[in-house]
């Protein structure tokens, strides 16, 4: 189904850029503005050309989410759904832990709280956004056997029930930005923000800035002026950690009015070094969009992990 395409696009402090020096033009089709720290880096041997390879390679983001499974964590959920006068119609406030032992990963609901139609009569999620969101952070039962090694790119075939084709377009979109995402109607090619015929609608800026109490690099992605009614991404953002490029913090906001449906949806994540492993640490999710023959959904949801 097509509906859950639409709500998938899931998966990312606003950055202020200092201001841009110099534009570094090595990257072919991307020029990059670069703020003072960042060219004399440029001067000091930091490439601009590879950093967007890295950002276009990256697998430390999905590592970190498949890690998840092998660790045992506390998380606070809150999710939020409004009717169309922007006033609460259900939701649900609860805590979890997840227990990770001898291989295995089970959950506990240590305190639920529900209001509206959050839940059908037979206990089902009443909203597919709820139900993808348990589908990702909610354990029923015992799982094993699971990994956290990311071997490569990420498989772009999009086959199965509507919630593993939907979980295989969030990964494409949350790890693996700026790549065309298979199975989305109409916009699949224009989230490429690094392919050509993309990035020119774009500005690009590379800055050195403090997130998180730490020092990182910050590449930004935003549409020209010209461009702004015809792009789906509206705003990337992304903290790479200068020391390994790692990602610790990621802003990103789509939308998209075509065709019988829309979406608009923001999307924040937050990584934290827990040890020698990053894990995600926060995540914040705004949606509002609408299929044909299906309800408008309005969904928020936030979500805090402890470990």
């Amino acid at each position: 189904m097509k509906t859950i395409n639409l709500f998938y696009i899931f998966l990312l402090a606003f950055c202020v850029p200092a201001k841009a020096q110099t534009v570094d033009t090595t990257t072919f089709y991307i020029p990059v503005e670069l703020d003072e720290v960042m060219v004399l880096a440029r001067e000091g041997g930091f490439n601009v050309a590879n950093f967007i390879k890295v950002i276009k390679e990256d697998t430390t983001f999905y590592k970190a989410f498949k890690t998840m499974h092998l660790r045992t964590y506390d998380a606070e959920n809150n999710i939020v759904v409004f009717n169309k006068r922007g006033a609460v119609s259900a939701s649900l406030q609860s805590e979890t832990k997840q227990i990770y032992r001898n291989g295995c990963r089970t959950m506990r609901v240590l305190e639920e709280k529900t209001t509206g139609d959050f839940y059908t009569k037979k206990g089902n999620y009443n909203y597919f956004t709820a139900e993808l969101y348990a589908n990702l952070f909610f354990t029923r039962g015992t799982v094993c056997k699971e990994d956290n090694v990311v071997k490569g790119a990420l498989s772009r075939e999009v086959s199965g029930n509507r919630i593993e084709k939907s979980k295989t377009q969030l990964k494409l979109l949350m790890f693996n930005p700026g790549s065309s995402i298979p199975g989305l109607p109409f916009i699949g090619n224009k989230v490429g923000i690094f392919e050509p015929e993309v990035a020119k609608m774009y500005d690009f800026k590379l800055t050195a800035q403090a997130k998180n109490g730490e020092e990182a690099y910050c590449f930004e992605a935003l549409p020209k002026e010209a461009y702004k009614n015809k792009v789906v991404i509206n705003r990337f953002i992304t903290w790479f950690r200068p020391s390994d490029y790692s990602i610790i913090a990621r802003d990103y906001s789509l939308s998209y009015d075509a065709f019988g449906y829309d979406f608009d949806v923001v999307m924040y994540v937050d990584l934290k070094q827990v040890g020698n492993t990053l894990l995600p640490s926060y995540i914040s999710y705004k949606g509002n969009w609408k299929v044909v023959l299906k309800d408008r959904e309005r969904v928020n949801f936030k979500a805090t992990f402890t470990y």
